[in-house]
């Protein structure tokens, strides 16, 4: 009885937490909406970013996530959508889900940046069906001190990654697992 009592509850936490993660489509952002948050990202961006600027205008390609979700009570998941822009112009439109088991419990909203810094890369991710981070290519997050200008970094990743909370930069994060899927928008 305890048994199955305990499978029931696991049960219930992960339909309650896919589905308090998933994807609605009733409840999805429009293009509209999400170049907006993804204009007030990228100025984010570089605000924060010493050399932002620069470092995204030499970028072959920028994908912005501007509210990624994150919640978990044991099992998790996360959630965002977002867009793809080549020289400044929005392409495409994706989203990004990741699922979690182990433990953990809240929530929390972040906004990240991908950076295509190899056209490879950027044509590689463009041709998939639901690119997953580790299986189809690896993201770097990149860290550097106070004051230094990103452009001072010597970065060889073909993508890197940064991401944000309300109170700025966050470190030591992964995105191991995530999937990016093409939007029909």
């Amino acid at each position: 009885m305890k048994l199955i009592t305990s499978r029931m509850l696991l049960l219930a936490l992960l339909v309650t937490t896919l589905v308090a993660v998933a994807p609605d489509r009733a409840s999805a952002a429009s293009a509209m909406e999400i170049d907006i948050k993804v204009d007030a990202t990228l100025d984010m961006f570089r605000e924060k970013v010493p050399g932002g600027s620069r470092f995204l205008n030499n970028a072959k390609g920028v994908l912005t996530f501007p509210s990624v979700f994150k919640a978990g009570f044991v099992i998790g998941g996360e959630y965002g959508e977002g867009a793809l822009r080549i020289g400044g112009k929005t392409i495409d439109y994706y989203s990004t889900a990741a699922a979690s088991l182990g433990f953990q419990l809240g929530a929390q909203s972040k906004s990240i940046v991908l950076v295509f810094l190899s056209q490879k890369a950027l044509t590689d991710f463009r041709n998939s069906k639901g690119w997953k981070v580790g299986a189809d290519g690896s993201v770097a997050f990149v860290e550097w001190g106070a004051g230094k200008d990103i452009n001072s970094v010597n970065i060889q990743d073909p993508i890197v990654a940064f991401a944000f909370n309300n109170k700025g930069l966050m470190y030591n994060l992964t995105l191991e697992g995530a999937k990016f899927t093409k939007l029909k928008k």
